[in-house]
C-alpha cells in the first residue's frame, strides 16, 4: 500500500473580498476535498464549507477504512455523501432568502485499500502527474465543455469562451445529486496530484502546473508555489490546492 503526504493552501487572491473557497484533508490522509462556493455575498462561502463538513462526516460514518467492502460499495458511499450535502444545501438555500441560489462544486480523492477514487461536479479538478503523463481525471460540468465535447467549439476557443464558468451540474441544483462518476484505479508509488479550484487554472495552464509538480519535492512547497504562479499569473478568483504525493 502506497503512504501518502499532501500539503495545502487556500487563499483570498487578488480581487474577491472573501473566501469561497473551502477544502478538507483527512489529518490520516483517507480522503481530501476541495469546493468552490458561487452565490455571492456570503452564500457561496456558506456552500462550500456545507460540502466540506457533511461529507466528511457522512464519509465517517459510512465507510469503515480498517474493513472490507467493494468498489460499488464505496462509491456508493460517497454518492450518498455528495447527495447529502447537496440536499442541505438545496434546503438552505430555499428556506433562507440570504442563501437562495447558492451552490458550490466539488472534487475528492479517496483512499481505500489498494485503490483511489477520484471524482466531483462543477469544475473544480483533479489532476495526476505519472512518470511524466500529465492528465486531467475528473470533467468539468461547464456548457464550455459540453460545447468542446461536441466538436462545437476548439481547444483555443474553450480557454477564453464566455459560458468556460457556466456550470450546468453543481451542489445546490436538482442533478448535483445524480452521482459522481468516480475514476477507480491503483496508486502508484511517485505519482503526484492536484485538487483545486478553478482559480488555479484561471491564472496558470495545465503545462505550468505539470512542470511545478514536476519540479518541487515537497507537497506543501508545491501547493504555495502552484497557488502563488496562479495568482501571479492573473486569477481573479479564489484561490484553492491540495497536492498529494504518493510514496
Amino acid at each position: 500500500m502506497v503512504q501518502i503526504r499532501a500539503g495545502f493552501l487556500s487563499v483570498t487572491g487578488n480581487v474577491r473580498q472573501n473566501n469561497e473557497d473551502s477544502y478538507y484533508a483527512d489529518p490520516l490522509g483517507r480522503f481530501f476535498i476541495v469546493a468552490d462556493g458561487m452565490g455571492g455575498q456570503s452564500a457561496g462561502e456558506y456552500a462550500s464549507k456545507l460540502a466540506v463538513e457533511v461529507i466528511p462526516d457522512m464519509f465517517h460514518e459510512s465507510i469503515h477504512f480498517d474493513s472490507k467492502a467493494t468498489p460499488q460499495e464505496i462509491i456508493q458511499s460517497i454518492d450518498a455523501a455528495v447527495a447529502e450535502a447537496n440536499r442541505q444545501i438545496m434546503e438552505q438555500g430555499n428556506t433562507q432568502p440570504e442563501l437562495r441560489k447558492m451552490g458550490t462544486t466539488v472534487v475528492f480523492l479517496l483512499a481505500y485499500g489498494e485503490e483511489f477514487f477520484v471524482g466531483g461536479i462543477g469544475d473544480s479538478r483533479v489532476y495526476r502527474l505519472r512518470k511524466g503523463n500529465f492528465e486531467q481525471l475528473t470533467t468539468d460540468h461547464s456548457l464550455t465543455q459540453a460545447l468542446l465535447d461536441a466538436g462545437t467549439i476548439t481547444p483555443e476557443e474553450a480557454e477564453h469562451h464566455k459560458y468556460r464558468n457556466m456550470l450546468y451540474r453543481y451542489l445546490g441544483c436538482k442533478d448535483g445529486g445524480t452521482g459522481t462518476n468516480p475514476q477507480q484505479f491503483r496508486p502508484e508509488a511517485g505519482d503526484r496530484y492536484v485538487l483545486c479550484s478553478d482559480g488555479v487554472c484561471d491564472g496558470l495552464k495545465d503545462e505550468g502546473i505539470s512542470e511545478l509538480l514536476a519540479s518541487i519535492d515537497a507537497p506543501q512547497e508545491a501547493a504555495e508555489k502552484i497557488v502563488q504562479t496562479a495568482l501571479d499569473g492573473g486569477s481573479k478568483d479564489n484561490v484553492t490546492c491540495i497536492v498529494i504525493h504518493t510514496l
